[in-house]
């Protein structure tokens, strides 16, 4: 088995990290807030101070953080993980959803150091990472997804590999771009619905087998219906819009426009500055309801 740092143990991480335990790996990891690795250390974990100090001379480095800017302080600076002692040939794993730039950036400084850096952001929730049942969106050579495939294997039950690196974050912006805008359109659709005087709960039940369903779909329209935005929460407001910006960003790199991306991109913006930035992105119905009525028409 490998030595392995996990850096960065919210809802997906700790999960993650704890797949790794369970599977035979030894675990060294790193949190900004020290208080989440308690369970971890309890279960065999070694706790450290620094992304530094947790990754000098592991097998692997996994990254699971919040966006651009966490990535970034986690692997440079003087206590980041490339200044950790590092075997050439160790995996360098980004599970995090980041910009494209920034993962060809990174990429670019792992590989320098001779690092086999793999793009793999996830998708799955939170239960699905503790169970180890989460699906890899990979893009890296094949050669280096397959020398991984002992540490991949204990977070996934599905590995998809897109091409080289970039290609991984390239699909998963893609498809965090289609969630947004199918989530708004859910939430303007039971606005309409509400309006209207319809029952919700009939409605949900409705676009629950309809051909308009998918699982986010189902899964935001039930909490939409039960005003159910700050318990469990599984992806905050804050998360999706950063997600929408960072696909929007894509989109324009490689030039293409994405008008219903972009009016996705509005809704949650608005949503984020009505106060709504931590609770569940099913809150986007509250943003849905306060639209102004077009009398253009």
């Amino acid at each position: 088995m490998a030595k392995v740092a996990f850096v960065g143990l919210g809802n997906m991480g700790s999960g993650m990290a704890g797949r790794l335990l369970e599977t035979g790996h030894q675990l060294h990891v790193y949190n900004r807030t020290a208080s989440r690795t308690h369970t971890l250390v309890r279960r065999g974990a070694q706790l450290h101070d620094t992304p530094r100090d947790a990754c000098q001379g592991v097998d692997a480095v996994v990254s699971m953080v919040a966006d651009d800017a966490a990535s970034r302080a986690l692997w440079l600076g003087s206590d980041g993980i490339l200044a950790a002692h590092l075997a050439n040939d160790s995996f360098a794993i980004e599970c995090s959803t980041l910009s494209h730039g920034w993962v060809m950036q990174l990429a670019e400084r792992c590989t320098a150091r001779g690092l086999r850096y793999l793009d793999a952001p996830v998708t799955g929730l939170p239960d699905a990472a503790a169970a180890g049942s989460l699906t890899l969106l990979v893009g890296a050579s094949e050669a280096d997804l397959h020398a991984a495939g002992d540490i991949l294997g204990a977070l996934s039950t599905r590995i998809l590999r897109f091409g080289p690196i970039g290609t991984g974050t390239a699909y998963k912006l893609i498809i965090n771009l289609m969630g947004a805008v199918q989530i708004a359109s859910a939430a303007e659709g039971l606005a309409i619905a509400e309006r209207a005087g319809l029952d919700l709960a009939a409605v949900a039940d409705a676009i629950s087998t309809s051909q308009a369903a998918s699982p986010q779909v189902v899964r935001n329209t039930r909490r939409m219906v039960a005003a159910d935005h700050s318990r469990d929460i599984v992806f905050t407001s804050a998360l999706r819009l950063k997600d929408v910006e960072y696909a929007l960003r894509f989109a324009r790199e490689i030039g293409i426009g994405s008008p219903f991306g972009a009016l996705a991109e509005k809704l949650y913006r608005q949503l984020c500055d009505m106060g709504y930035t931590h609770v569940n992105e099913s809150q986007i119905i509250d943003a849905c309801r306060a639209q102004p009525t077009d009398t253009r028409r």
